[in-house]
This record gives structure tokens, sequence and C-alpha cells, in this order.
């Protein structure tokens, strides 16, 4: 019997216990400050670095392309691709904004993680009994606040790279809001930790961010035109995350 590679034994025992003191210190820090400060500010540093530290922790180095096709200080909805659980940590020290998601209710109950998004401006939403008002309320309060949102509109990670079909609801809030739309691409995060496998490795992701895309504010907005949006948005990411799909692909 064959022992596991030598990324298994340093993702359990390095960089699991590691990642578990970064998320607790950095949690506690983030949920103190949500007594004092109500906007998250901190508790968004306290995030950015966590982000910071998992990445130098795993070896992975991120290339950034299109933040100049950005405007400071504004708020945006970020819709990416979903190939890892690192996404989140990429998206975190790769944006210059002040970023909350959109997730689903039960990562309220994780210790620290959990505790941090509820109390520090996230929306933990019931998928089986969502409410639309609330979530409408919530990214209209958005720009007042200075906050910028994050939306995965495939719902799960991919497991091949590939983009999956994108929920067209997902994107409900921007449009209803009235926000500008970011598409961003991600490729390679898939191969330092894919979906079901217990083991990271060291590598290199690049994140496109493309032209925003400017959306008019409408309280209950056409679904086909939603999806249309969706699909649109969809079309955008594709490439850049496609062809990476396709090199890996020739060179195995």
């Amino acid at each position: 019997m064959s022992l596991p590679p030598f990324h298994w034994w340093r993702t359990v025992f390095w960089l699991i216990p590691t990642i578990a003191i970064y998320t607790i210190v950095l949690g506690t820090l983030s949920i103190g400050s949500s007594l004092f400060e109500s906007r998250g500010y901190f508790a968004h540093w306290c995030a950015r670095t966590w982000s910071w530290l998992i990445l130098a922790t795993t070896g992975v180095r991120v290339y950034v392309h299109g933040l100049d096709r950005l405007e400071p200080g504004r708020t945006y909805v970020f819709v990416a691709n979903h190939q890892s659980i690192y996404d989140i940590p990429v998206i975190f020290s790769s944006l210059p904004y002040q970023l909350r998601i959109i997730a689903k209710k039960s990562l309220g109950s994780f210790p620290f993680l959990g505790w941090h998004l509820s109390r520090t401006g996230h929306l933990l939403v019931d998928r089986r009994k969502p409410d639309p008002r609330g979530v409408f309320n919530w990214a209209n309060s958005l720009t007042g606040k200075g906050l910028s949102l994050i939306v995965f509109p495939e719902g799960t990670r991919s497991l091949t790279g590939h983009l999956g079909p994108f929920k067209g609801g997902s994107l409900y809030p921007a449009v209803q809001a009235g926000l500008p739309i970011v598409p961003i691409s991600i490729a390679g995060s898939r191969h330092v930790m894919r979906k079901g496998r217990l083991m990271t490795c060291p590598g290199e992701v690049e994140v496109v961010i493309h032209d925003p895309i400017a959306t008019v504010a409408a309280a209950e907005p056409n679904i086909r035109e939603v999806r249309a949006l969706a699909a649109r948005v969809r079309e955008i990411i594709a490439p850049p995350v496609e062809r990476e799909v396709e090199a890996v692909s020739e060179r195995t």
C-alpha cells in the first residue's frame, strides 16, 4: 500500500493546524471589534490578513489584472467563478474594497468563521425560506456603508474547472439596488485545493477583473432580463478560465 503524497502530510499536520490558529486569533479579534465598530471595517482587515496568511503559508501566488478598470471607493457587486475553497482568500486579498458576502445560514453556526460572518455585516440566508425583502434592503444599504458584495453564481465549486450554469437569481440583489456588476475570472485555484480532496498544493492563481456592467435599479426586476444578464456575465468570465483548463489538459 502506497503512502499518501507529501502535500497530504503537509496539509494535515502543518496547514490545517496553522490555519486553525489564524482563524481563532483573527476571528476573535474580528468578533471583539464588532462590539465597538458597527461598520465592520476592522473585521474586514482581519479577513484580509487571514487571507494573506493562508495564501503565504500554502505557497500560493496571486496575479491580479484589471484593477485599473475600477473606481476606488465605489460600491460594486463582484461576480466570480468558483473553483476552490481558496477562491475566498484569493478574492479578499486581491480587491482593495470593503467586501461582504451572501452565504447560507448554516455557516453562521461554525465557530469563529460563522460568528465573524454573522456579526460583521455579511448576510446569512436560509435557502429553504429566503427573505427577498431582507436581501433587497441589505443590498440597497451597501452604498451608504461603503461596502461591496461578492457573488459566486454557480452556487458550488467546479470539479473540472469548466464553468457551470449561472443562477440568474444570484444577481437579483445587484439589479434591485442598481449596483454595477464586475465580472471576475479566477484561473488556477482548483489546483491548489480541489473540491472533495483533503490536500493543498502551492500554485499560481490568476485573477482577471473585467469592465464593470452598469445596471438600473428596479424593485422588481424582470427575471428573464436578470437571467440574460447572468448569461452575459458568464460569457465574459469564461474565456480566461477555459483557456487555463485547456492548457492544463494539453500538458497532461
